[in-house]
């Protein structure tokens, strides 16, 4: 198993993540800021979906 075929991956899901942790503080401006990076994320992740 070679960690370099999913450094792809690892990007966008590190957004999803901290998309996620910021929508949970309980603040409208983090929240808000966390549904960006969760649907920003999304759509890297989507873009990297197909590419080789």
């Amino acid at each position: 198993m070679n960690l370099a075929n999913y450094t792809d991956d690892i990007g966008p899901g590190l957004l999803i993540v901290a998309g996620f942790v910021l929508f949970l503080i309980p603040e409208p401006a983090t929240s808000t800021l966390g549904i960006g990076l969760m649907l920003f994320g999304l759509a890297y992740w989507f873009y990297e979906w197909g590419r080789p």
